[in-house]
């Protein structure tokens, strides 16, 4: 493999664009699989990436592979569909996974590429797309050790930190405990403020209360900075990836022969926004639809509760 790989990227949407634009600002040669949204594939061959309009056209170059996309089927479909990465394999060519997906999926698609003789790393993401293209996120590392060697360096160009939790599957799994955190913080602060709302006090004076105490997190203060603050893009990270992230968590955990009722509970308010058809929202919206439903508008809630400030 050459001292600067030719990197091939399948997915520059959110997160994929900045990790790409900054693997291309690091110096290596980057092969880009276009998609539908040409914004950012425009905004990265402008940066000097190369469009390939196939992937086995992206394959006959790229010596690593990133995949970022939005869950394990999208990356199985790429990986052994017709047309995919292995119908047009090439020995030693290495798939680094930086989608959430399930771990189980990830070793299957580590064993079907190793029969070709290729190998695969799962590196998920820790934090959000402005991080992603400040190069700035944590990547959370699953591979075999002299794999990880290999990609270490690429993977560092777009991370702040790079940290190799074990074998094939392990980053995918320490992944969705972080996303098992969030998004059931997301779910409980969600209902203590509905039901705090409904009980007569305020969502500023739970701010207020909880921001200044023991119980302040980073992800309450960002929960809030929309309940609150009425920013809608305080966490632009949608509901319909929260329910599918916290469905892995319950496979993770029914996989592992283990009890998850607080998971399993956390689930059942994604899987009702997205029921109802707001799957696009993002996750401190869910706020809105909890207080739905239980009978009363959490925004004017907030409007009331201006008068507490």
């Amino acid at each position: 493999m050459s001292e600067k790989p030719t990197i091939g990227f399948i997915g520059v949407g959110f997160m994929g664009h900045g990790l790409a634009a900054n693997i291309l600002k690091n110096g290596y040669p980057l092969v880009i699989k276009g998609n539908r949204n040409r914004t950012p594939v425009d905004d990265l061959v402008e940066k000097g990436a190369v469009e390939a309009d196939t992937i086995e056209t992206l394959m006959k170059s790229a010596e690593i592979i990133h995949l970022c996309l939005s869950n394990s089927n999208q990356v199985e479909t790429v990986l052994t569909g017709a047309g995919g990465i292995i119908e047009h394999a090439r020995a030693g060519v290495i798939v680094i996974d930086t989608s959430t997906s399930d771990p189980e999926s990830s070793l299957r698609m580590s064993s079907a590429l190793k029969k070709v003789g290729m190998e695969f790393v799962d590196a998920p993401l820790g934090r959000t797309p402005k991080e992603a293209a400040l190069g700035t996120v944590d990547a959370l590392v699953g591979a075999d050790d002299h794999v990880f060697e290999i990609v270490k360096p690429i993977i560092a160009s777009w991370s702040a930190t790079v940290t190799h939790l074990g074998a094939v599957g392990s980053g995918h799994k320490m992944k969705l405990i972080m996303n098992f955190l969030a998004m059931s913080y997301g779910a409980l602060y969600s209902e203590a403020t509905v039901l705090a709302a409904k009980s007569g006090i305020s969502p500023q004076k739970v701010n207020d209360v909880i921001g200044n105490s023991r119980l302040n997190t980073g992800f309450f203060e960002t929960f809030m900075k929309y309940l609150v603050g009425r920013d809608p893009n305080a966490h632009q990270f949608s509901l319909t990836n929260a329910a599918k992230d916290i469905s892995y968590v319950n496979q993770m955990a029914h996989d592992a022969g283990m009890a998850n009722l607080m998971s399993a509970a956390a689930k059942q308010y994604y899987m009702h926004a997205t029921a109802i058809g707001a799957g696009d929202d993002y996750v401190p919206m869910l706020v809105d639809h909890i207080a739905k439903l239980n009978g009363i508008n959490i925004q004017d809630e907030v409007i009331k509760g201006e008068d507490d400030t």
